[in-house]
């Protein structure tokens, strides 16, 4: 029997919010739990980012009305399976948000397991969230379309995650500090002193602080400088960068200082996740680079 090959990503890859290309690639998603005001929302088919980051922009008390993430529901991920299997796929490729975010990655790979004897499942970390997530999947669904075989895809995304980046700036540290993320004396030193860290994934997919600069202005010159420095010489053919977001206007810091400082992205703009933003808040602004592995770039 002829193999029949699916592409999936978690919602918190975006691409329910990523140009309209890449919505119509038929990439299937398994949808994120986002509880706010006692009302649960599936991301990606119930909960539009920009009237949810909107509304976190306006509340009065965000301490007490803070919105939370949750895996997809055991019996969601079930019915996305079967879904998937009644529609005559063989094989699926999962790419999901980096597992040191939470349980979705477990959780989907333990539900896949009570579909083994009918449907292939090669799981992927990603080691990272929102676009960056989302353009692995897409990545993933052109080298279906192409026929490559499984075993060399997954070795094409081992890569791009490995040379792939999420680099950042929090405008303001509120979300970060009540959702437990930054604590003690480091908050309130951060606050005080108005400190903006710096943040990116770690190659295990954590996301943490490489840098801290005294004031937005200078820690979103920091972002600029380093993505700037990891792109190099390489050529604007051979990568995508695009700025992430959560509250609409976030990302214009890091816009006004690109051209002074000589960086310009080649992708359009993705807002980020609503998953994101629940530890966030809406100040978050940040790049998205994935690079394009050239031919003289060895694969393994």
């Amino acid at each position: 029997m002829e193999e029949k090959r699916i592409v999936c990503c978690t919602s918190t890859g975006c691409i329910s919010y990523a140009p309209k290309k890449y919505q119509e690639m038929g990439i299937e998603q398994f949808h994120i739990i986002v509880n706010y005001n006692d009302k649960d929302y599936f991301e990606g088919l119930d909960l539009n980012p920009y009237d949810f980051f909107k509304t976190l922009e306006t509340i009065e008390n965000p301490k007490d009305h803070l919105p939370h993430s949750a895996i997809p529901p055991m019996d969601s991920i079930r019915q996305k399976f079967q879904s998937i299997v009644d529609r005559g796929y063989t094989e699926a490729i999962i790419i999901t948000l980096s597992s040191y975010l939470g349980g979705t990655f477990n959780a989907i790979q333990l539900v896949s397991k009570e579909f083994q004897d009918v449907l292939k499942t090669t799981m992927i970390d990603a080691k990272t969230t929102c676009f960056c997530e989302g353009m692995l999947a897409v990545q993933a669904k052109e080298l279906v379309d192409k026929g490559v075989d499984t075993e060399t895809i997954v070795k094409e995304l081992n890569w791009s995650i490995a040379h792939q980046e999420f680099i950042g700036v929090c405008g303001k540290l509120d979300y970060l500090i009540y959702n437990g993320r930054l604590k003690g004396g480091k908050a309130f030193m951060g606050k005080l002193l108005k400190i903006t860290p710096v943040m990116h994934f770690s190659r295990e997919g954590v996301l943490e602080p490489f840098a801290q600069a005294i004031g937005l202005k200078k820690g979103a010159i920091m972002a600029i400088e380093k993505v700037k420095e990891i792109i190099g010489d390489r050529s604007p053919e051979d990568y995508y960068l695009w700025h992430n977001y959560t509250g609409e206007k976030s990302a214009d810091i890091l816009k006004s200082l690109e051209g002074e400082i000589g960086l310009k992205c080649n992708h359009e703009d993705v807002v980020a996740s609503p998953v994101t933003g629940c530890h966030t808040g809406p100040f978050l602004a940040g790049y998205g680079l994935f690079m394009k592995r050239r031919a003289d770039e060895p694969l393994e």
